[in-house]
């Protein structure tokens, strides 16, 4: 049984619902008309780098290893020198890794975050909205961790379609609230991360989601470490002292789990643009 009331266990402890919009997506209400305030901390790691916490060194370990990880998925479906739009590039370190083999673009809407990837990725085009794209202008789009900040995610699939060639990938990766993980922590699951994740999926409702916007699911790809992480997270949202020892074992259990089910913490979904 799915939380249906979420805390912003993050920054404010304001509490949240979690609606079910469509077969195995939940929408996160109500949405804040000042979302922006909910980013506004030196404590959201995805645009502040620099902290030498024990939270935020083991997240740019976990990164490093997932960045080679994601580097090798474009190598699988990708020529040198192919045409990459990085949407929600956040602080540029996926760039960083790709400008040399592809011809790379990053999108980050916010002003500090994006003058902050300039400086990593100096070979790479930065933009500040998708209408400064052209239409079939890439050989792929990818979203790591950023589809599920999207208010409005049936109406970004169909810009990506026309920004897309035929054939080209999008690549989307998000947390899988089907998971094990997801399951054992309930309402302190660090990936509801309420209200900036303003939808929830789970890999029956994605996949259905996205064959409906006429895009063609090719191969669903796991991110290991994603549960190891997410796991520390949430025991330290349950106020556990002894996190750093109980989030390894959750994360393992998940994983081990996950091999018969699918249903890892986060999930990569390939997609062709038919």
């Amino acid at each position: 049984m799915k939380p249906t009331q979420i805390k912003d266990h993050f920054l404010t402890q304001e509490d949240f619902q979690l609606v079910e919009r469509w077969p195995g997506i939940l929408q996160t209400l109500p949405v804040p008309g000042d979302l922006g305030k909910y980013y506004a901390s030196d404590k959201y790691i995805s645009h502040h780098q620099d902290s030498k916490s024990l939270k935020e060194i083991l997240y740019k370990q976990f990164q490093n290893l997932n960045i080679n990880y994601k580097k090798n998925i474009l190598r699988t479906y990708l020529p040198n020198g192919a045409t990459v739009l990085d949407y929600g590039c956040g602080a540029g370190e996926f760039l960083k890794a790709i400008e040399q083999d592809y011809s790379t673009t990053g999108l980050e809407p916010a002003e500090a975050a994006r003058a902050y990837a300039q400086q990593k990725a100096q070979r790479t085009t930065f933009i500040d909205s998708i209408v400064q794209c052209p239409n079939d202008g890439f050989d792929a789009i990818t979203l790591w961790h950023v589809f599920e900040h999207i208010a409005d995610p049936e109406g970004m699939l169909s810009i990506f379609k026309r920004k897309l060639k035929k054939d080209g990938y999008l690549i989307i990766a998000v947390p899988n609230f089907s998971s094990y993980d997801a399951e054992y922590y309930g309402e302190h699951w660090a990936a509801f991360d309420v209200p900036r994740h303003l939808f929830h999926y789970s890999r029956k409702g994605m996949i259905s989601f996205l064959q409906k916007s006429k895009f063609e699911v090719i191969e669903i790809k796991p991110l290991i470490f994603d549960a190891y992480y997410i796991s520390l997270l949430s025991e330290q949202y349950r106020k556990n002292p002894l996190s750093v020892l109980k989030a390894p074992l959750i994360g393992a259990i998940s994983n081990f789990k996950a091999l018969k089910t699918g249903e890892y913490s986060s999930l990569i979904y390939i997609l062709r643009n038919t």
